[in-house]
C-alpha cells in the first residue's frame, strides 16, 4: 500500500527520491498500540511526537458532565501532535479508536528535519495548514448542515482521505468509527446516529458491513450533502506543475471524484 507519510506529503510537494529516503528513515520503527490506548492526555507535556501508520486515532475535549467533542480524526499518514512539543502541555486528549501502528519520533528529530530539510519543512507546514482546513470544515458542518448531509460530508472526506494515502478501493475504505464515536464526531446522541445512518442507507447513499463503507455512487452521495474536496487541497500537487507549464497527472484520489 505504500507509505501514508509519503503519499500523503506528496500532495503537498513534489518529493524526490532522497527526500523520501528521509521519510522512509523516519517511519520505519513502528509500535503496535491497542485501541482506546491515550497517546496524549489533558494538561500533560509532549515527550514524543507520534504518526499515525495505520488504524485510526482520535482527537478530542473532555466536558465537565463527562461528555466528549471528537474534533478530528486522525488516519494513516497523520501526525498527532506535530506543534506540541512547542507547548508547554496539551489541552486535549488524544486516543486510539482502532487497534493503531504508530510511529514515536524524539521532537529533536523533527526539529533537525525542518532545520536542514527546508522543502520537507514545507512539506510538514502544508500538513498543518491541511489540518486547519479540515477543523474549519467541521466547524461549518457542525453549525450549518443538517445532520444527514453532516453524516454524509463526513463519510465522503474519510473516503477521499483514504484514497489519497493509498487506503481502500475506488468506491469503499475501512470504516472503523462505532455509533458512539460518530456521535462524538457529529455533536448528536446515539439514537441520532443510528437513525440517521438507515435514512442514508435507504437512499442507497451508502453501504455499511463489516466495519467498511462502500459508496455506491460517489458523485450522487457528493451531490446529496454539497461536498467540494477542495478544502483537502489534495490538487496542490497538480496545479504548481501546471502553472510550470507541465502536465501533471491528478492524484488517483481526486480521479474518483
Amino acid at each position: 500500500m505504500g507509505n501514508p507519510l509519503i503519499l500523503k506529503l506528496s500532495h503537498g510537494i513534489d518529493l524526490d527520491e532522497d527526500e523520501r529516503a528521509a521519510l522512509s528513515a523516519l517511519t520505519e520503527r513502528t509500535v503496535p498500540s491497542a485501541a482506546r490506548h491515550v497517546i496524549m492526555r489533558a494538561g500533560e507535556p509532549s515527550v514524543n511526537l507520534h504518526l499515525i501508520m495505520s488504524g485510526v486515532a482520535i482527537r478530542y475535549r473532555l466536558l465537565p458532565d463527562g461528555g466528549r467533542q471528537i474534533f478530528a480524526l486522525l488516519l494513516p499518514g497523520d501526525f498527532c501532535d506535530l506543534q506540541a512539543h512547542l507547548l508547554d502541555h496539551s489541552d486535549h486528549y488524544i486516543e486510539t479508536a482502532t487497534d493503531c501502528a504508530i510511529v514515536e519520533i524524539p521532537p529533536a528529530i523533527v526539529d533537525d528535519l525542518v532545520l536542514t530539510r527546508s522543502r520537507l519543512a514545507r512539506a510538514l507546514w502544508w500538513a498543518t495548514l491541511v489540518d486547519e482546513s479540515v477543523t474549519r470544515e467541521w466547524m461549518l458542518g457542525l453549525s450549518r448542515r443538517p445532520t444527514d448531509k453532516r453524516m454524509a460530508h463526513l463519510f465522503c472526506e474519510i473516503l477521499l482521505r483514504m484514497h489519497a494515502v493509498g487506503r481502500g478501493e475506488r468506491d469503499s475504505c475501512a470504516m472503523p468509527l462505532t455509533q458512539a464515536q460518530l456521535a462524538d464526531v457529529l455533536g448528536i446522541t446515539n439514537i441520532h446516529v443510528n437513525r440517521v445512518l438507515q435514512e442514508l442507507r435507504d437512499r442507497d447513499l451508502i453501504v455499511l458491513k463489516k466495519r467498511q463503507l462502500l459508496v455506491p455512487d460517489l458523485p450522487r452521495l457528493q451531490a446529496f450533502c454539497d461536498f467540494d474536496p477542495g478544502y483537502l487541497h489534495l490538487g496542490q500537487r497538480a496545479r504548481a506543475a501546471e502553472s510550470r507549464g507541465a502536465r501533471a497527472p491528478q492524484p488517483s484520489s481526486a480521479r474518483t471524484l
